[in-house]
């Protein structure tokens, strides 16, 4: 678990970071460690002098010095040595090198070496010997922390990698349903008012004036990427024009928009999909033609409901079910927003359809 390949090795010291060197959390764990020994070796002096607390609080600096040198440098290691083992070697020989320069640059000029003091050189052996037992174990502890919060963070970043895929996945997969429904609009709104021109219909000029502003709406979301709710009822608006120019005396229409919808997120397509379906299906094969009432609410603060009614021909008459668009439709609500969204066709008295589409509103 503490061992490190010669890659992992080259990009941790790529540059070698002072700051590495006396972080603040490195620093309070060696005054505390420091501290410790400090009171446990007191106890055992019966003077009481700075030179005890210098000499403890030095060696720890030391230590942490070599723990953070050997952390950064050499960049490359032989392939029998590894990175950890090398740092709790290197925190295990200055302790004892440490007590000993400070213990024999401590002696007065002129005294014996301390070697020769039983008193000096009981308290070199106490030091170095509670040190050397305490420094290593701590180092190996530190490093053990830091291998358990490396692989947390590779775990965060790997589930946040994964997510981001994912995210693109489900982004790619909404372009592919959106670009598959947007000919089936325009084709057929073309094929309108081809039909108009060449009957030679005084409405024409008007027609072809209504499916500029259809355009326009409609153009500008033509690259499949998430629109507003206001921007698709604007499109719903130009195209419900369209095609009441086409057939001014069979079709009524009347948009019922709630407070606060306008500003909220959908997948292109959504709400024209059911208009262009009731349009189609209802209204066109109806000989009395119909009326279509789009309404659009907030239910609650997290969720919304959109409805597309008619008093066209109905399901039966129609043939029932879901049409190309609305299977493609219910495809995108789901990788939209999952079980979070239906969408439901219901009959109406005496004759028409009802379908509306419920989904949960994605935090801002």
């Amino acid at each position: 678990m503490l061992s490190t390949s010669h890659a992992e090795t080259a990009v941790q010291a790529h540059s070698f970071q002072l700051q590495v060197l006396f972080g603040w959390r490195r620093l309070l764990t060696v005054v505390l460690i420091c501290s410790v020994l400090y009171y446990l070796l007191n106890l055992a002096h019966a003077s009481h002098t700075f030179r005890l607390p210098m000499r403890i609080y030095c060696t720890g600096l030391a230590v942490l010095l070599a723990f953070g040198l050997f952390e950064q440098w050499p960049r490359r290691l032989p392939g029998w040595l590894t990175r950890w083992a090398l740092q709790v070697s290197a925190v295990g020989i200055t302790v004892p090198v440490s007590v000993f320069l400070f213990f024999h640059l401590g002696t007065a000029a002129g005294a014996p070496p301390f070697w020769d003091d039983p008193m000096r050189m009981n308290g070199f052996v106490q030091m170095a010997l509670a040190g050397t037992l305490v420094a290593p174990w701590t180092a190996l502890a530190a490093l053990l922390r830091q291998g358990e919060a490396k692989a947390e963070k590779q775990a965060i970043e790997f589930e946040l990698e994964r997510t981001e895929l994912a995210r693109q996945a489900l982004d790619a997969r909404m372009r592919l349903l959106t670009a598959q429904a947007q000919p089936h609009f325009l084709f057929n709104t073309l094929a309108n008012v081809q039909a108009l021109v060449e009957a030679g219909s005084p409405r024409a000029p008007r027609l072809l004036q209504s499916l500029t502003d259809y355009l326009r709406a409609a153009v500008p979301r033509l690259d499949g990427s998430a629109n507003t709710l206001g921007q698709e009822l604007e499109l719903v608006r130009a195209y419900l024009e369209l095609m009441q120019m086409r057939m001014p005396d069979r079709l009524a229409f009347d948009l019922h928009i709630g407070a606060g919808v306008h500003l909220l997120r959908c997948p292109p397509m959504t709400l024209l999909t059911l208009v262009e379906n009731a349009v189609q299906h209802g209204i066109d094969p109806s000989e009395e033609g119909g009326r279509i009432d789009v309404h659009a609410d907030l239910i609650g603060e997290r969720h919304c409901r959109l409805s597309v009614a008619d008093t066209g021909v109905g399901l039966q008459a129609s043939g029932g079910g879901l049409g190309t668009g609305l299977v493609a439709l219910r495809e995108r609500l789901h990788w939209a927003y999952g079980a979070g969204a239906t969408l439901e066709l219901s009959e109406v008295a005496p004759h028409g359809v009802h379908a509306r589409i419920e989904f949960d509103i994605a935090p801002q």
